[in-house]
């Protein structure tokens, strides 16, 4: 159970404070009722019973006060809710570095494999998006459950600059967003108004899978985008894609780019070559998994084909429900409500005073 206003647990201060009123004013009942022997011989004359009947009244009115108190800080509950439909993100990156040629036939070819493969084993409900980054990201596919169309896609993907894994996150929330009306889009300026996050425990019926081979050095932190989406309830798998080649060369299928911070403009472009540089794998892991710790999700590592392929028929595509927030709040205004009704009529009904 979680509170959205916790600040109004303040309140409780007040029922210690009733109690010591409370037996303030007992005590001076009693030196007033010392004075009079009489009415102190028939107060030793009652029954045991009358302790209780003169103080239930006033602990069911504490218990309603606290029931009220309670009711104000808003409790709610995580409830999972059975769905028929899970909704998944492909983010790609198409980096520079995804021609090397260590995974052959080189590792954007066989990441594209492992897509497409996953993309066949996944049921007629799955809705499936794709989102290519390189220095920026872009929906290439929104959510369908079209495989046709998916794969097409896929198959279409080539290589660009720059690796900007945070934009990627935030590019597949606002995919997200727009199928989903419960889930806010990205907020890119801080001066925009951001969501109010969601419980902890809350989860939407979707999740984002990033594949990268490299390390963030464009766009927003992957960190502040994973704050984004774990506000929002969106988990996020990553994997790390690459094998410990100290150099490997850049050539194959798919390995063509244009720089669109260098006066290009999107993906393709004119063929980067086969065989000329090299690249060090350097894959920044502890951001992944920091990435994923944030927002509920896991970190995968995959060093080949076989490995990545796994990787990919292991992911959690099961979700069969959808976690929802339900506001506990008018159970406690019922209970306060019963706790303040019997305190009245036990009063009523106990008073020594004459109806």
């Amino acid at each position: 159970m979680d509170l959205l206003w916790p600040g109004f647990l303040a309140l409780l201060s007040l029922i210690p404070i009733l109690v010591g009123v409370y037996i303030w004013q007992l005590r001076r009942r009693q030196k007033y009722v010392v004075r009079y022997s009489s009415l102190a011989l028939v107060r030793e004359a009652l029954p045991r019973s009358q302790w209780w009947r003169r103080h239930l009244p006033f602990i069911l009115f504490l218990f309603a006060l606290a029931s009220l108190v309670l009711a104000l800080v808003r409790p709610v509950a995580i409830v999972a809710v059975p769905t028929g439909q899970t909704t998944v993100l492909l983010a790609m990156d198409v980096s520079r570095s995804m021609c090397a040629t260590d995974i052959l036939p080189n590792r954007l070819e066989a990441a594209k494999a492992a897509a497409l493969n996953f993309v066949q084993n996944q049921p007629a409900t799955a809705q499936i998006g794709l989102v290519a980054f390189a220095g920026y990201a872009q929906i290439v596919q929104m959510p369908t459950n079209d495989q046709e169309v998916l794969q097409d896609a896929i198959v279409s993907l080539v290589t660009g600059r720059r690796t900007a894994i945070g934009s990627s996150i935030l590019t597949a929330i606002d995919a997200i967003a727009e199928i989903d009306g419960n889930v806010a889009p990205s907020v890119m300026d801080e001066t925009d108004l951001a969501p109010e996050p969601v419980p902890q425990g809350a989860y939407a019926p979707a999740i984002i899978v990033v594949l990268t081979d490299g390390v963030s050095n464009f766009g927003p932190h992957p960190l502040e985008a994973a704050q984004q989406a774990a506000d929002r309830g969106i988990k996020v798998y990553t994997i790390g894609f690459g094998s410990e080649s100290e150099n490997s060369p850049f050539a194959g299928p798919g390995c063509q780019f244009n720089d669109p911070f260098g006066g290009g403009g999107g993906f393709g472009g004119p063929n980067f070559g086969g065989g000329g540089g090299g690249f060090r794998r350097g894959i920044d892991e502890e951001t992944l998994k920091q990435v994923s710790a944030m927002t509920g999700g896991e970190y995968y590592a995959a060093t080949n084909a076989n490995e990545l392929q796994a990787v990919f028929q292991n992911l959690p595509t099961y979700l069969i429900t959808k976690h929802e927030t339900t506001e506990l709040s008018v159970i406690f205004v019922a209970l306060g409500a019963l706790f303040a009704v019997l305190a009245l009529t036990l009063s009523y009904l106990w008073s020594p005073w004459p109806h």
